[in-house]
């Protein structure tokens, strides 16, 4: 009797977990597939563009954009050296999972990219887009005021001769 009270309970709680679970990470493969930009990059910057009110919590989440310089390209139309622009939106605290791809500055990693509507700038193609650093950020601070940035800290390649 136990045993089938904990076994309807299970079933009871599996709609709930599953609807909490997140989605299954996309393969390497489906993310190359899927991206329409597949990079080596370095974060030259991060700016805070606006802060919005979430319709659901009432917190206020900042939507980002990232300067970031690419270092490798294996898939897509732009090249080495060419600088693009990603953006993202912060989500609600009490939301499960790592759903946005933050970008940091003076990170450098490998990542998955597909272009936003317009064509102008950049989104991650799922949530496992970006893969681990190559070289880890000073620090994983983001702005949180409109028009604030952070910038990477300078390196020999971001300087140029007068």
């Amino acid at each position: 009797m136990r045993l089938s009270l904990i076994f309807v309970g299970l079933l009871l709680l599996a709609p709930i977990t599953s609807a909490l679970a997140l989605p299954a990470p996309m393969s390497e493969q489906e993310l190359t597939d899927k991206s329409d930009l597949v990079a080596t990059v370095r974060v030259l910057s991060v700016s805070c563009t606006v802060v919005t009110k979430d319709d659901k919590t009432g917190e206020d989440l900042p939507v980002y954009l990232a300067k970031l310089r690419l270092l490798e390209v294996k898939k897509g139309d732009a090249k080495k050296g060419d600088e693009i622009l990603v953006t993202w939106r912060a989500i609600p605290k009490d939301v499960v999972g790592p759903w946005t791809v933050n970008y940091y500055p003076g990170e450098v990693v490998h990542t998955h990219l597909v272009k936003k509507s317009g064509g102008v700038s950049y989104g991650s193609t799922w949530w496992n887009a970006k893969g681990e650093d190559i070289k880890a950020p000073d620090n994983t601070e983001l702005p949180t005021n409109a028009g604030e940035t952070f910038d990477a800290p300078k390196e020999p390649a971001d300087q140029h001769p007068l």
